[in-house]
């Protein structure tokens, strides 16, 4: 009898978290190292979450608090989804946990029987196939390419739904990708999902906030109220207000699944850190200007990175409308040989040879489920990216 589950052998451990790890490991070692896989904002928590934090260390708040979340937390999230999205919740429709992953998590776990389809658009975020294969699920993989923006088409989503079909999961705007859906490119979407009662829509909104130019994010529910008893809308704080570490996510939906959700966390984690609670009530409840100040930098970083990737030979870059990644497609470097003599035969073997031979820590391609690509984030000052990016021309020059 074997020890290890049969269901841990389908899951892969987090690719992102494997780069980050091995661009650390070589950087203790004295290498020059520059990692662009992490996906975490570079900026410190604004001060009045931290100041909000310590208030609560001071006044005892250190107790263990209902599990999925406080009464004052959960009536922040109903004000941030009336305020933000024209969405109205009740406390009882709300769950907080630790972290986005863990939200998301819940909900599969508290839902998925085998032989239930996840419909999952690619490129994806890491670990959104995994979450489904753990919960004993089946992710269906869709393929969006570079010629349509990275989006999921009405057409595709209509021929990938089956009558297995219990979950769409929706990202915008995108990790890896940086894309984002119109109102009306998710219109179309959420016309094909009315004519699907049986189809509940999870959406992972982390980048709400982290939009460029004149883009206007919008959530599946808001567009299309006829979703809305079918829908969790799925959101935290570690992108919008710098808090990846804090590990508050939190989500809004039917009081059935909320509750189910619920009962899986009290019988995993019990609740989130009482401290980060009461840090994130101040954040969706405070001032909000370290958003604006924020989007406008990462948008200069987007153009930045967007331009001399797209100066590198082989390399062709995509502008993206929000997040703070870019996904450049690399298939006229497949094939060639870099400098050192490492044959790129896949994103992969780009990604390992680029983090060689440069010192550049990327994420390939094929861990998104979409190839031959590689993800940056851009979460890091202009002077990092510079060196970074003049190191990648430099390696696509000497592939021969």
């Amino acid at each position: 009898m074997p020890f290890l589950s049969d269901t841990l052998a389908r899951v892969k451990p987090s690719p992102t978290i494997a780069i980050s790890n091995k661009a650390r490991e070589l950087a203790e070692q004295g290498r020059d190292i520059i990692a662009l896989s992490a996906g975490e904002p570079d900026f410190d928590t604004p001060q009045n979450i931290k100041d909000a934090a310590k208030r609560a260390i001071d006044e005892g708040k250190t107790k263990y608090t209902n599990v999925d979340g406080t009464p004052q937390l959960k009536a922040a999230i109903c004000a941030k989804f009336k305020r933000e999205n024209g969405l109205d919740y009740k406390p009882s429709q709300v769950t907080v946990g630790t972290g986005g992953k863990q939200i998301l998590y819940n909900a599969l776990m508290a839902t998925l029987n085998p032989g239930d389809e996840v419909i999952i658009p690619a490129p994806y975020w890491v670990s959104y196939p995994d979450m489904v294969y753990l919960a004993g699920g089946t992710p269906v993989a869709v393929e969006c390419p570079a010629q349509t923006g990275y989006k999921l088409t009405p057409e595709q989503l209509e021929a990938a739904i089956t009558p297995k079909t219990k979950w769409f999961i929706f990202n915008s705007p995108s990790n890896p990708t940086g894309a984002g859906y119109t109102r009306a490119e998710l219109k179309a979407l959420t016309d094909v999902l009315m004519k699907h009662p049986h189809v509940w829509v999870m959406t992972d909104d982390m980048y709400e906030h982290l939009v460029f130019d004149d883009f206007e994010f919008v959530t599946p529910a808001q567009v299309e109220p006829g979703l809305y008893d079918r829908t969790l809308t799925c959101n935290g704080v570690s992108k919008a207000y710098a808090m990846t570490g804090w590990r508050i996510g939190y989500a809004a939906g039917p009081e059935v699944l909320i509750k189910a959700m619920a009962k899986v966390q009290s019988q995993s984690t019990s609740n989130p850190s009482s401290i980060s609670q009461w840090a994130a009530t101040e954040a969706l409840n405070g001032p909000q200007d370290y958003i604006h100040e924020s989007r406008l930098v990462f948008q200069r970083r987007r153009d930045l990175v967007v331009k001399m990737l797209n100066e590198a030979p082989g390399v062709r870059c995509p502008v993206p409308e929000g997040a703070f990644y870019v996904y450049p497609t690399i298939a006229d470097c497949i094939g060639k040989t870099s400098a050192s003599g490492i044959k790129i035969t896949n994103d992969e073997d780009f990604a390992n040879a680029l983090l060689e031979e440069t010192g550049v820590a990327v994420v390939f391609g094929a861990a998104f489920g979409l190839s031959p690509a590689f993800r940056v984030s851009y979460a890091t000052s202009d002077e990092v990216l510079v060196d970074a990016c003049t190191r990648i021309q430099t390696f696509c020059k000497g592939l021969k």
